[in-house]
C-alpha cells in the first residue's frame, strides 16, 4: 500500500472540532485528530478562562501538554499531588495516570495531547 506524503498547514480554528472536554469556564477543540487522517499524534487547544479546568482525563498512552500563556496546575488525580507550569512550561502524563489541568488565576491556553491518538476522545466527533 503506497502511503500518500503531504504537508498540511493546520488553522486554529475552535470552531472546527469541538471536543467535551472541559468541566467548566473554557473549551477545548482538536487540532490535529484521527478525523483529519491523523492516527500517530493528537494536538487541542484548551483555552481556560481563570477557575476553569478540564475534565479528569486517563489513556493508556502518554500525553503531552505546552502552556502557551497564563498559568496551570495540573493534578496527578491517583497520587493526589498538584503541581503549577507556568508559560512555556510542558507537562508529560505517563500512559494510565488520572489527572486533570486548571487555569491559574489569569486564565491559560494550553496545547497537546495524546501520542498515539486517543480514539476515546473523539467517539462523538467521528459522525460529525
Amino acid at each position: 500500500m503506497v502511503v500518500p506524503r503531504f504537508v498540511r498547514v493546520v488553522p486554529d480554528d475552535p470552531n472546527t472540532v469541538p471536543l467535551s472536554m472541559v468541566e467548566t469556564r473554557g473549551r477545548a477543540w482538536a487540532l490535529v485528530w484521527p478525523g483529519m487522517g491523523a492516527h500517530l499524534r493528537s494536538f487541542h487547544r484548551f483555552s481556560l478562562e481563570p477557575g476553569g479546568r478540564t475534565i479528569p482525563l486517563r489513556h493508556p498512552m502518554e500525553a503531552v501538554y505546552y502552556v502557551i500563556a497564563g498559568t496551570v496546575e495540573v493534578d496527578d488525580l491517583d497520587l493526589e499531588v498538584r503541581r503549577q507550569v507556568i508559560t512555556g512550561g510542558m507537562i508529560l502524563v505517563d500512559p494510565g495516570t488520572r489527572y486533570r489541568i486548571g487555569a491559574g488565576p489569569e486564565g491559560s491556553e494550553v496545547v497537546g495531547g495524546p501520542s498515539p491518538a486517543d480514539p476515546l476522545l473523539y467517539a462523538t466527533n467521528e459522525a460529525d
